[in-house]
């Protein structure tokens, strides 16, 4: 199967996703449009990170419907998607979701909370009594599963901190684990493979402020900081990739149409590398998800104003080399998966 891309249009009568099948040397050609049975929000900027992914094994494709509170799922095949299942999302306006093995919890913005399901068989099953509520100003903006599965973490601007959720063997969320970020306004992140998580901080978009911290697991659901917050001089950071050996981390920084590059220490600790490690629009606001290809060649992001999908190689000393810019997404674009 070929190594794909996809995000979702966010459209407000019709979400869609898009799909785009990766060649070799990492440029990407349009498969089609495929619909979710949902509806987006049809605004721009869609103020989450992983609002579609792909499960572990690449087989199944996960979108938030956040226009509509639905959650799909697409099974993955050689000529492109097919929708699997749509159910509601156990809240509204859900704007991200995590996935790990056959469990999935959706993070809903809406009335802050979280929501379980059960991808067996290839279908959506919600796991009754699994929604777990966060406080009403948390407005968060991610969910994501540690590496083993056994914690969740959701990041809130709304009150500058971040929790974690211990996860039992049915599935079930119990927490959560609240502690202050290291900087203000906490937004995407990701976890290396060893379980170090790496965090942006928007500061609330004051100019030159971005920032990113890292974290450890100190057991299941218990989060205690690593690096304080470490500024990569740009402005309103959001998204967050690390590559697949944890050596690197990138974050976009949307204000000013720039990525930065941290490295990652062995125990977690991560620097500055460069502040402007490549560019969409340099100077120019649009720059939003990011993701790393699994073979951890490549590294893609969104410019949604410029309605373009950026691509860069990732070398073995983290620098970016760009490989082309890809036309094809509307301006309320969202989200964004890559095998």
């Amino acid at each position: 199967m070929s190594e794909r891309f996809y995000v979702e249009t966010n459209d407000a009568e019709k979400n869609e996703v898009i799909a785009y099948d990766r060649s070799a040397d990492g440029r990407l050609d349009q498969l089609g449009r495929f619909e979710t049975g949902g509806r987006g929000t049809g605004v721009p900027h869609l103020a989450s990170q992983s609002s579609i992914v792909l499960s572990d094994d690449g087989a199944w494709l996960l979108v938030t419907n956040a226009g509509s509170g639905e959650l799909t799922l697409f099974a993955v095949e050689a000529d492109g998607l097919k929708l699997a299942d749509t159910i509601a999302s156990g809240g509204s306006a859900p704007t991200s979701v995590a996935v790990h093995g056959e469990l999935a919890y959706v993070l809903n913005n809406g009335e802050p909370g979280i929501t379980g399901f059960s991808l067996a068989r290839g279908e959506l099953t919600v796991l009754d009594g699994s929604a777990r509520a966060l406080s009403a100003d948390a407005d968060p903006a991610q969910i994501a599963f540690s590496p083993d599965g056994r914690t969740l973490v959701v990041t809130e601007r709304g009150t500058n901190s971040i929790s974690a959720f211990t996860v039992d063997d049915r599935g079930y969320a119990d927490g959560p684990a609240t502690i202050g970020s290291s900087g203000a306004t906490p937004y995407g992140f990701d976890f290396t493979g060893k379980g170090a998580l790496v965090v942006t901080e928007a500061f609330g978009g004051e100019i030159g402020a971005a920032a990113a911290s890292s974290y450890a697991l100190a057991k299941p659901g218990r989060l205690t900081p690593i690096s304080a917050s470490i500024r990569d001089t740009r402005s309103e950071v959001c998204w967050a990739a690390t590559t697949a050996d944890g050596r690197f981390a990138f974050v976009t920084n949307f204000g000013d149409g720039t990525i930065s590059s941290y490295a990652i220490g062995g125990d977690g600790s991560i620097s500055l590398l460069e502040p402007v490690a490549a560019s969409t629009r340099l100077g120019e606001k649009g720059i939003r998800d990011e993701a790393i290809s699994r073979d951890g060649r490549y590294l893609y992001a969104i410019d949604a104003d410029a309605q373009r999908v950026f691509g860069w190689t990732v070398g073995h000393d983290g620098r970016l080399a760009p490989v082309g810019e890809f036309e094809g997404v509307p301006a309320t674009v969202a989200g964004l998966a890559a095998s």
